[in-house]
Protein backbone atom coordinates (compact mmCIF):
# COMPACT_ATOMS: atom_id res chain seq x y z
CA UNK A 1 0.00 0.00 0.00
CA UNK A 2 1.97 2.76 -1.21
CA UNK A 3 -0.32 5.75 -0.33
CA UNK A 4 -1.22 4.95 2.99
CA UNK A 5 0.87 8.08 4.97
CA UNK A 6 2.70 5.84 7.43
CA UNK A 7 5.85 7.77 6.02
CA UNK A 8 5.46 11.33 7.24
CA UNK A 9 4.48 9.62 10.65
CA UNK A 10 7.90 7.85 11.12
CA UNK A 11 9.74 11.12 10.15
CA UNK A 12 8.35 12.55 13.13
CA UNK A 13 8.86 9.71 15.64
CA UNK A 14 12.40 9.66 14.23
CA UNK A 15 12.81 13.04 14.67
CA UNK A 16 11.57 13.04 18.03
CA UNK A 17 13.86 10.36 19.07
CA UNK A 18 16.58 12.67 18.22
CA UNK A 19 15.42 14.88 20.14
CA UNK A 20 15.15 12.50 23.46
CA UNK A 21 18.69 11.24 22.20
CA UNK A 22 19.76 14.90 22.13
CA UNK A 23 18.43 15.88 25.43
CA UNK A 24 19.75 12.93 27.17
CA UNK A 25 22.89 13.72 26.03
CA UNK A 26 22.62 17.28 27.03
CA UNK A 27 21.10 16.33 30.50
CA UNK A 28 23.49 13.57 31.58
CA UNK A 29 26.74 16.12 31.30
CA UNK A 30 24.95 18.85 33.31
CA UNK A 31 24.03 15.96 35.81
CA UNK A 32 26.10 15.37 39.20
CA UNK A 33 25.61 12.25 41.24
CA UNK A 34 23.48 9.76 41.31
CA UNK A 35 19.83 11.00 41.63
CA UNK A 36 20.82 13.65 39.19
CA UNK A 37 21.23 11.17 36.30
CA UNK A 38 18.27 9.71 36.78
CA UNK A 39 16.44 12.76 36.54
CA UNK A 40 18.32 13.67 33.39
CA UNK A 41 16.59 10.05 32.21
CA UNK A 42 13.27 11.35 32.91
CA UNK A 43 13.72 15.04 31.71
CA UNK A 44 15.37 13.19 27.92
CA UNK A 45 11.40 12.02 27.73
CA UNK A 46 9.60 15.12 28.87
CA UNK A 47 11.98 17.79 26.83
CA UNK A 48 10.80 17.29 23.57
CA UNK A 49 7.23 17.90 24.11
CA UNK A 50 8.51 21.48 25.43
CA UNK A 51 10.02 21.79 22.56
CA UNK A 52 6.86 20.75 20.39
CA UNK A 53 4.47 22.49 22.83
CA UNK A 54 6.69 26.03 22.15
CA UNK A 55 6.89 25.61 18.73
CA UNK A 56 3.41 24.99 17.71
CA UNK A 57 2.73 28.42 20.35
CA UNK A 58 5.48 30.36 18.42
CA UNK A 59 3.49 29.51 14.73
CA UNK A 60 0.49 30.53 16.60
Amino acid sequence: MAGNGSGAAAGGGALYALGILGAWVWFWQQADGFWWHVLAVLEGFVWPAFMVYDAFAALH
